[in-house]
């Protein structure tokens, strides 16, 4: 690959970044084109996540876990009075 046309001032920050990082020109350019032009990762599905955590914790022994006390249910709200519009 050929780039044609790059100003000076861009071939200097190349060259400086190059030296800081210990290579060549040719070889910064290449690793950054790699860097930022890899393929994007697929996201990870739902299931797979929650399947990755739960073998995390299988790992470490598992978690025991109290369940909350039962309590009665809730009488339902009453909509039906002036202030819902009834």
């Amino acid at each position: 690959m050929t780039i044609r046309n790059l100003p000076d001032e861009t071939k200097r920050l190349i060259r400086i970044r190059a030296a800081e990082n210990g290579r060549s020109m040719e070889e910064e350019v290449r690793e950054r084109l790699i860097r930022d032009y890899k393929p994007a990762e697929k996201p990870q599905k739902l299931g797979s996540w929650v399947r990755d955590i739960v073998s995390s914790f299988q790992e470490i022994g598992g978690v025991d876990l109290e369940p909350p006390p039962r309590e009665p249910m809730r009488d339902p709200i009453d909509f039906s009075g002036p202030e819902f519009g009834s």
